[in-house]
């Protein structure tokens, strides 16, 4: 069910137009995919709580098994449901796919089970016909790691774009509505911390190109 909602926000003083969201019947699987330290799990989390306050009554976030060290690749899956969910296994058939390295794309099970229909959304400079990713599904690309290097959201050298993607994510998906991943943010993150996440998340917005 599409709603025509439209929501506003500010950034540098301009006012920001975000499209309307869309409300799933069915049960929406999404698989994150980065290396340790750059926060996938933590965004695959802030996705399912964003789902929650959007109403929906079966959200999950789950990280995958094996190693987790910095720079190492994991992945972390989040369910979307209408209904309540009971499977808490990973996800083998997403309807989309977040990548926030990515070198991970040389890997053949990062792209592993998407369909035509799905998403690939990928933290990258280049345009998405440029990646040349064989499958068939939509590409949307957003150089979140340059909007976090230009805001400060670097820690020990390494930058967290985790809170960045989400920005390309509800671009590309429109699964949650933008307010909602803010108010999460806000609340995850605390002051001062959430106003540099914020603005992350809306300047990455804007540059995604699908």
């Amino acid at each position: 069910m599409w709603e025509g909602e439209r929501r506003s926000g500010r950034l540098g003083g301009s006012p920001l137009k975000y499209e309307g969201t869309f409300m799933t019947t069915r049960p929406y699987e999404i698989r994150w995919h980065g290396r340790g330290g750059q926060g996938a799990i933590t965004a695959a989390k802030i996705v399912a709580q964003a789902a929650y306050l959007d109403g929906y009554r079966g959200v999950t976030a789950a990280p995958s098994f094996g190693a987790e060290r910095r720079g190492a690749p994991v992945s972390a899956s989040t369910r979307i449901s209408p209904d309540p969910v009971m499977v808490m296994s990973q996800v083998e058939e997403p309807d989309v796919v977040v990548v926030l390295d990515h070198t991970l794309l040389k890997y053949h099970e990062v792209t592993s089970g998407l369909g035509r229909d799905g998403w690939l959304v990928v933290n990258s400079w280049q345009p998405p016909h440029e990646l040349h990713v064989k499958g068939g599904f939509k590409i949307a690309t957003a150089d979140a790691t340059r909007v976090c290097r230009d805001l400060g959201l670097v820690l020990a050298g390494l930058t967290l774009v985790n809170t960045a993607i989400l920005g390309a994510f509800v671009r590309a998906t429109r699964m949650v509505k933008m307010a909602s991943v803010e108010q999460v943010i806000r609340e995850r993150f605390g002051n001062p911390a959430s106003g540099v996440n914020l603005e992350a998340v809306r300047k990455t917005y804007e540059i995604t190109v699908l």
